[in-house]
């Protein structure tokens, strides 16, 4: 079937694009979920304060790691397949989370949602992609679970005070079971059929060696920016992680099944999108940890508090993926992202100087409005430019490819934009560490601002349509 054909149609498109929409919810929703719980579940389960980042760190290892891999299976075994058992995955880990008593169980509940979320991604994306003819309709379809996915993430934060505070840490990872269930069972019904689960294909040293480097760099990038880059660990996961991504793509080059034909970065389209989303991880992705940090450590809020204050980037960035569609109907992928990078940079510069000790959230309003209008134009457009061009066989590669991208940029940006945000806090305490902390915030956001400046380059190498099948 083509790339540009809907089969969409003769069926129930706005239930299945519910459905994918559910799909990028829960995704999301896991992102944001646990941190409000973490002090709750360290004292229940018995963390430590340096054993208790493996909560967020044994997520982010496995779902960035399997992407790749992911995203291939869902084009060899079938996309509904691989969503069905991304959801269950969740639902078995989710459960086994709220049961656990120690944390050896909680850490291995936490790793199985993190892959989860690399089976549930390629899948959810390709099939947007292969769903709904490239265009207004693709476009369409893509601001609808871009909108699932912001709403997510500020789900997260409000329902995880929320449900800690009334119910326990447990029903955090509770409330993924209905939600997983009720996806998996509709999935049948509202997603189309799988064929033949493709023979042969599977490059397995390709397989190997890419989805053990990409989780080997971003443990080595998390782990380090917790416990120090100077530690054995950090230091020789980083190495082989290096020697096997460069074995990894000898591979690619030089076999038959690729799970990464480098021939897909001849779709310039892909290649630029590949870069700015790189580059957004390392900019933006970091922003909802900086004013988590100014709400609760400087402003004071709690954490029901912070959920409630994160209504207002969640409606700006909405309202960027709405606007982004339109953009991209008048100005195609390629202006629309050159804005988007811009509004980022500008709401950058703007939120920047609000982050002060005797601040409020009307200092930081601006800043938060407009950064969050370019997260929301650029977070769709990039996704619309990685699907582009790209034949329907592979559309699950080309999100895996894409999605592994954003999540080594994100673990990258934010060990560095920590490090440049800690500058110079040690052995302070009180109001000097809390006006040092304000300063090193500012710092970041500012850097981050700069860095998000510079995808412009990679934007530019998108094709020059002016439409896109308008």
């Amino acid at each position: 079937m083509s790339a540009t054909q809907s089969p969409a149609h003769g069926r129930r498109p706005g239930w299945s694009l519910a459905l994918l929409a559910l799909g990028h919810l829960i995704i999301s929703l896991d992102f944001t979920i646990i941190y409000v719980a973490l002090p709750d579940i360290a004292a229940d389960v018995g963390f430590t304060p340096h054993t208790l980042q493996w909560v967020v760190t044994a997520y982010a290892v496995l779902y960035g790691g399997f992407l790749l891999f992911g995203g291939r299976l869902s084009d060899l075994m079938g996309r509904r397949r691989m969503f069905v058992l991304g959801l269950a995955l969740y639902g078995v880990a989710s459960v086994l989370g709220g049961l656990a008593t120690v944390p050896p169980v909680l850490l291995a509940a936490r790793a199985l949602q993190g892959l989860a979320g690399a089976v549930l991604f390629p899948a959810v994306l390709a099939l947007v992609n292969t769903t709904f003819a490239e265009g207004r309709e693709r476009n369409r379809a893509l601001t609808v679970w871009a909108m699932a996915g912001a709403g997510g993430l500020t789900a997260g934060s409000l329902a995880g005070g929320v449900l800690t505070q009334a119910l326990g840490w447990q029903a955090v990872f509770y409330v993924n079971v209905p939600l997983a269930a009720a996806g998996a069972v509709a999935a049948f019904a509202l997603l189309p059929a799988d064929g033949r689960i493709a023979r042969g294909g599977v490059d397995v040293p390709g397989t190997l060696t890419g989805t053990a480097g990409v989780t080997l760099l971003i443990f080595a990038v998390a782990h380090g920016s917790e416990a120090g880059w100077a530690r054995g660990e950090a230091i020789a996961a980083a190495v082989l992680a290096v020697v096997l991504l460069a074995v990894f793509l000898r591979l690619q080059a030089r076999g038959r099944t690729p799970l990464m034909p480098l021939r897909l970065f001849r779709n310039r389209a892909l290649s630029g999108a590949v870069v700015v989303i790189l580059v957004f991880g390392l900019t933006m992705q970091a922003v909802p940890y900086f004013l988590t940090l100014y709400f609760q450590d400087v402003l004071g809020f709690s954490a029901l508090e912070t959920g409630l204050a994160f209504l207002g980037p969640t409606l700006s960035i909405t309202a960027g993926n709405v606007l982004s569609e339109r953009l991209v109907a008048h100005l195609g992928t390629r202006g629309t992202l050159i804005i988007g990078i811009v509004a980022n940079a500008a709401g950058a510069v703007l939120l920047a100087p609000g982050m002060h000790g005797d601040g409020s959230l009307l200092t930081v309003l601006a800043g938060v409005v407009v950064i969050g209008l370019g997260m929301g134009i650029t977070y769709e457009a990039m996704w619309i430019a990685a699907g582009t061009g790209v034949p329907a066989e592979e559309q699950g590669l080309a999100s895996g490819v894409a999605s592994t991208a954003l999540q080594v940029g994100t673990a990258a940006g934010l060990a560095v934009l920590v490090a440049v945000a800690n500058h110079g806090i040690e052995g302070l305490a009180g109001q000097a560490l809390r006006a040092a902390s304000t300063e090193g915030m500012r710092a970041a956001v500012y850097v981050l601002g700069a860095v998000m400046l510079t995808a412009v380059l990679a934007a530019l190498r998108l094709p020059t349509r002016a439409r896109s099948h308008v």
